[in-house]
C-alpha cells in the first residue's frame, strides 16, 4: 500500500529451514541468518497447512533510490493517515531477499510503479534485470498513460514479464485514458495479470474507487485484474466486480491486520462471500513496506476462520495457477 505467536491451523509441527540460494545480489555462500531472523512462525504456518511454501503476489523491489523515496514518503505520511507508518523491513536488498526465502516464499513480485511520464520504461528495464538475477521473482512490469505506453508494454511482455503493476492512486491518472487503450488491449490479449491499486484507501485519489475501473472492464471484460488490498475501503463494490467478471481477483495485502482493521475494517457480513470467492483471492503482504512483522499478515487470515482449504488456495495454489508457475522445477525455488 502507498499513500498520494502465529496460530497453527492444523496442530503442532516442527520447523526447519534450508539455506537460501545464492545469486548476484546476495552475500557470499555460507552467510547465515542474522540474529533477528523471524522466519520460524511463518514456516510453521505453511507447514501446518501441508503447503510447500507461500506465493506472495504483492511485494516491492525497486531501484534503491526510488525505494528510498518511497520510504521517506511513508516516514512523512503519519500526519496524512493519522498515525505512524514505520517500515519494518528497511534493509539492504540482499537481506530482504534472504528474509523472503527464509520465510518459504517460493515466488514473489517486484511491483514497481511510476508517478510521472517517462519513468515506466526505465522501471521495466530495471525489473527485467532484477528478475534475470533473481529466479524466484516473477518478472514484473508497469505503465503510465503516455504516448508509446502500448509499445513499451508489448516490449516488456515480449521480454518475459508475467505480472504488471498499476497504481492509480500514486500515479494520479485516469485508468480510462485512451492512452492506455493499447496497454489494456495487449494485457487482455496476453492474459497477463495486473495487480492494480484502484481502491480509495488509505487516502482517496482523483481516480480511485470502483467507478473508473468498472468502466475499463466494460471495455476490456477479459482483463486479468488483481485488485490490491481487496479494494479497501470499497470492499463490497470490488467483491461485486469479482462476481461479475471471471478474470478479476483480489489480493489480501494489509487487509484484516490489526493495523488496517482499526480504520477500515472488512465487513464481517461479507465473510461468507469472501469464502465462496476463495478461488480468486491471492495472498499479498506489501513487503517490505509494512508497519508490522510479516507473520501478522498470515495470522490475520487465520483469524478469519475460513478453513484450511481456503488458506491453502489463497496462500499458494491460486497464485501459482494464475501465474503459471512451475514451482517444482524452477531452480529459483529451493526445496524445503
Amino acid at each position: 500500500m502507498c499513500v498520494s505467536g502465529t496460530p497453527d491451523p492444523t496442530g503442532t509441527l516442527g520447523h526447519s529451514r534450508a539455506a537460501a540460494p545464492h545469486d548476484g545480489a546476495e552475500p557470499p555462500p555460507g552467510a547465515g541468518p542474522t540474529a533477528d531472523d523471524d522466519s520460524a512462525p511463518v514456516v510453521e504456518f505453511w507447514r501446518a497447512l501441508g503447503l510447500p511454501g507461500l506465493v506472495d503476489v504483492h511485494t516491492h523491489f525497486m531501484p534503491q533510490r526510488v525505494l528510498d523515496k518511497v520510504w521517506a514518503y511513508f516516514d512523512a505520511a503519519g500526519p496524512l493517515v493519522g498515525r505512524a507508518w514505520p517500515i519494518t523491513y528497511r534493509e539492504a536488498e540482499h537481506r530482504r531477499l534472504e528474509r523472503l526465502r527464509a520465510y518459504g516464499v517460493r515466488a514473489f513480485s517486484s511491483l514497481v510503479y511510476p508517478h510521472k511520464p517517462q519513468m515506466a520504461a526505465w522501471l521495466n528495464a530495471w525489473a527485467g534485470d532484477f528478475a534475470a538475477r533473481t529466479p524466484d521473482c516473477v518478472h514484473t512490469a508497469t505503465f503510465y498513460p503516455e504516448p508509446g505506453a502500448g509499445d513499451y508494454m508489448v516490449a516488456a511482455l515480449d521480454s518475459g514479464a508475467r505480472i504488471v503493476k498499476a497504481h492509480v492512486q500514486v500515479g494520479d491518472y485516469d485508468p480510462r485514458s485512451r492512452l492506455l487503450d493499447p496497454v489494456w488491449a495487449a494485457l487482455q490479449e496476453r492474459q497477463t495479470p495486473v495487480v492494480i491499486h484502484c481502491g480509495s484507501g488509505p487516502m482517496p485519489g482523483s481516480y480511485t474507487g470502483p467507478g473508473p475501473i468498472r468502466e475499463v472492464l466494460a471495455r476490456f471484460p477479459r482483463l486479468y485484474l488483481v485488485v490490491a488490498h481487496l479494494g479497501l475501503p470499497e470492499y463490497r463494490s470490488f467483491l461485486d466486480l469479482v462476481e461479475r467478471y471471471p478474470n478479476v481477483y483480489l489480493d489480501t495485502t494489509m487487509v484484516f491486520t490489526e493495523f488496517t482493521e482499526r480504520t477500515t475494517p472488512f465487513p464481517r457480513d461479507e465473510l461468507p462471500r469472501l469464502r465462496a470467492l476463495g478461488h480468486r483471492v491471492l495472498f499479498g503482504s506489501d513487503f517490505p513496506n509494512i508497519p508490522y512483522p510479516y507473520v501478522e499478515a498470515l495470522q490475520a487470515l487465520v483469524r478469519l476462520e475460513l478453513g484450511s482449504d481456503w488458506l491453502r488456495a489463497v496462500c499458494h495454489d491460486n497464485a501459482a495457477a494464475l501465474l503459471g508457475l512451475d514451482l517444482d522445477t524452477s531452480p529459483g525455488f529451493p526445496n524445503r
